[in-house]
């Protein structure tokens, strides 16, 4: 399997993963980067995967279903040009030959899905779109602190070896407050080292690895006795959910 990170607009990826022959996506906001890679690759589209109802995730998916025929999975709970056969938490399916579980990660949105494969050529695949970022997390435009903190332990207790597809290329800036928060964390400085490396000759930090993210991401990190104390005076440090809440405050406010 060949798994590809295509991007669009600014700062989107668009998840394409393929045998050689048949192809899925995820997440497709444009058309236009899926059907020149599958020109080029000469690859029949079989399946689009929508984590949730965003514009610049779903913008793509009208024009790939007519020129492909493709079958469209997405949130059931969240509205999506139809037709899509919808998915919740503990659904699974079989892609390329592979099965996949369905995962309720509200909290960006109030029914984001996530899609997980336990095996894929021997590592686990996370699509987990604008959940979990590395480094960071999505913004919480539907869903609440509580919600939020639920999806990212129910994804932080997945395999360490998971890939973790984030739909947007916010590393650098991710680990610029991540470094705010803990400056004291080594594997934090070195990973962000590499990352910086990395897009210095344009090549992307993505997938990262859930390990690695669980020793870096301030908010997978958010009950660490280093992330508490960079807390104190903004909240109750002794509440999950405060000390979540006002964590994602502090991001939303760092320039």
């Amino acid at each position: 399997m060949d798994l590809t990170a295509l991007p669009a607009y600014s700062d989107n990826y668009i998840w394409l993963l393929h045998d050689g022959h048949r192809a899925l996506v995820v997440d497709p906001g444009d058309a236009e980067p899926v059907l020149q890679a599958l020109h080029r690759w000469q690859l029949q589209l079989e399946q689009i995967l929508v984590t949730h109802h965003h514009p610049d995730h779903t913008g793509g998916i009208d024009r790939l279903r007519h020129e492909t025929g493709a079958l469209v999975r997405a949130p059931a709970r969240e509205s999506v040009s139809p037709p899509v056969t919808g998915q919740i938490g503990g659904d699974r399916f079989d892609a390329l030959g592979l099965r996949w579980d369905v995962l309720d990660v509200p909290g960006h949105t109030a029914g984001h899905v996530a899609y997980f494969c336990a095996d894929v050529d021997g590592a686990p695949v996370l699509f987990c779109g604008d959940t979990l970022f590395s480094g960071g997390c999505g913004r919480l435009f539907e869903g609440t602190a509580a919600q939020m903190l639920s999806s990212l332990d129910r994804l932080a207790a997945l395999p360490d070896a998971t890939q973790v597809c984030c739909a947007h290329e916010y590393t650098l800036s991710n680990l610029r407050f991540a470094r705010v928060v803990e400056p004291h964390n080594a594997d934090l400085e070195a990973y962000q080292k590499r990352c910086e490396a990395l897009r210095a000759t344009g090549q992307p930090t993505l997938p990262a690895r859930l390990s690695v993210e669980r020793a870096i991401n301030p908010f997978l990190r958010s009950r660490e006795p280093s992330v508490r104390h960079a807390l104190a005076g903004q909240c109750d440090t002794g509440d999950d959910i405060a000390a979540f809440a006002a964590l994602r405050e502090w991001k939303n406010r760092f320039q």
